[in-house]
């Protein structure tokens, strides 16, 4: 056994081995490693593929940004569809495989749309791993430390955003400032820096496929396919045999009610369930339309808007990066120890404060350091409340038999609301101005502040099982 430790969890004592069960962690969670990487390194390669395609119009930016999302959408609807039935390690592993096709796919398009269908796939991809990687965490941690262990996915998707941003700018550092767009289109950048930025996609998602050949499957999804004695071997060495028998008896007590073990998303509309879906969607739209996306997206605008040039562009871009991943280390910290609601509302409030701020210096003219302070610490606030702990969230509240389906609802409402955020932010830009849009955003994130006031239970410390009697029974 590597490092253990003893934790009570409720109505279990354990000593827990650690190192194997942050070992399976990480692995998993490189799922979110690549979900970052793919999904933030169009904002780097944007100036450049946008040229190379020669895209004018706001609707074909938009698209182009966007179309990823409905793969994402796809890859929810179908990890729902099929995890229930194939289990949470095979679709990762299938998750791995896309990544790595499509970032070699789109890094060797060579016309708008065959780039677009790439991008489509790797959205697919995108959608796997964000529904799958923090479920397959939350059934295999333990109670006392899976918001933590949750929030590591989080911790690599930031990671993987960091490693493209960083990537993207250091492939076009020597890009003359004041290039013209015409030089940018025929010269290296323009022709195959921004291949290179995709391409280097497939080497993580070689690793996360290497990895997911040698974790265990879901013990929570095993006990319910009537494997326990798989399931409580996995368990097992998490924390033991008694621990094992707990856990796996708590799981069938929550299972023994259910008369089928075939899972349909009408049942996710009876009444007793309607209640807990209800929060799951709302707080995984909310997670999106505070606004925050739009910046990682869409930051070649909003740093020019504040009267940057497009090489420095890139190194605030790696900026943004840096303070994601510091102030997600900052939640991973405090998950455990402070609670979701109070990081929840803490983020809600935030935002809406920064963003406020944000459209009064837009209209003011205000330029420069101001606004890349405001931008970094918007970052900061999202990345150590809404961005980890909605995650959490979401892997916590559905009961173990309609997990997956459930899951699949949330995280397809996510990329949803993703879609409409990233699609109309260049065209609400337009009609709204920059203050207007994240005066916008502030006034979603106000409401967002009251729904969590009102409705967002806490579950830190809880049993999954525990959690699921005290939101549906």
């Amino acid at each position: 056994m590597l490092t253990a430790t003893q934790i009570e969890t409720p109505g279990i004592k354990a000593s827990y081995n650690l190192g194997y069960v942050w070992l399976i962690s990480v692995v998993a969670a490189m799922g979110g490693l690549l979900f970052g990487w793919d999904w933030v390194v169009i904002g780097g390669a944007k100036p450049f593929f946008q040229r190379y395609f020669q895209l004018t119009t706001e609707a074909q930016i938009g698209w182009a940004n966007s179309c990823a999302l409905i793969g994402c959408l796809l890859g929810a609807l179908l990890a729902g569809a099929l995890s229930d039935r194939f289990g949470r390690k095979r679709l990762l592993i299938v998750a791995a495989l896309l990544f790595a096709a499509t970032s070699l796919g789109n890094a060797l398009a060579n016309n708008f749309t065959i780039f677009i269908a790439w991008r489509i796939f790797g959205g697919v991809a995108i959608g796997l791993a964000s529904n799958l990687s923090p479920m397959y965490i939350a059934e295999i941690a333990p109670a006392q430390i899976r918001g933590k262990l949750v929030a590591i996915n989080q911790l690599t998707v930031v990671v993987g955003i960091l490693l493209a941003q960083y990537i993207n700018w250091f492939l076009v550092r020597n890009l003359p400032a004041g290039a013209t767009d015409d030089f940018i289109r025929t010269s290296w950048f323009g022709q195959q820096g921004w291949r290179w930025m995709f391409g280097l996609t497939a080497a993580p998602s070689l690793l996360f496929f290497l990895g997911m050949l040698v974790v265990p499957e879901s013990p929570r999804w095993l006990a319910k396919k009537g494997k326990s004695d798989r399931a409580r071997a996995i368990l097992t060495r998490v924390g033991g045999e008694h621990y094992a028998n707990a856990a796996v008896a708590d799981i069938q007590s929550t299972l023994a009610s259910e008369e089928s073990q075939q899972v349909r998303f009408a049942e996710l509309l009876e009444p007793k369930m309607r209640k807990v879906i209800v929060l799951g969607v709302v707080i995984a739209v909310f997670q999106q339309w505070c606004g925050i996306n739009v910046i990682f997206n869409y930051a070649e605008e909003i740093f020019r808007a504040a009267g940057y040039d497009i090489s420095t562009v890139l190194k605030n871009i790696a900026w943004t990066g840096s303070v994601n991943l510091v102030f997600t280390l900052v939640a991973l910290g405090i998950v455990d120890r402070g609670g979701r609601r109070p990081l929840m509302l803490f983020g809600s409030a935030g935002l809406a404060v920064i963003y406020g701020i944000m459209g009064f210096c837009y209209k003011g003219g205000v330029q420069g350091l101001p606004m890349l302070l405001l931008v970094l610490g918007a970052i900061g606030c999202y990345a150590m409340s809404l961005a980890p702990v909605a995650w959490v969230v979401i892997s916590e509240i559905f009961p173990n038999r309609i997990r997956g389906a459930a899951m699949a609802v949330a995280v397809s409402s996510l990329w949803i609301a993703c879609f409409i955020l990233t699609y109309t932010f260049p065209m609400l830009n337009a009609t709204l101005g920059s203050a207007g849009t994240f005066w916008l955003y502030a006034g979603i994130c106000v409401a967002g502040f009251v729904f969590m006031k009102l409705k967002l239970p806490e579950t830190k410390g809880k049993t999954l099982e525990q959690i699921e009697r005290e939101l549906v029974d």
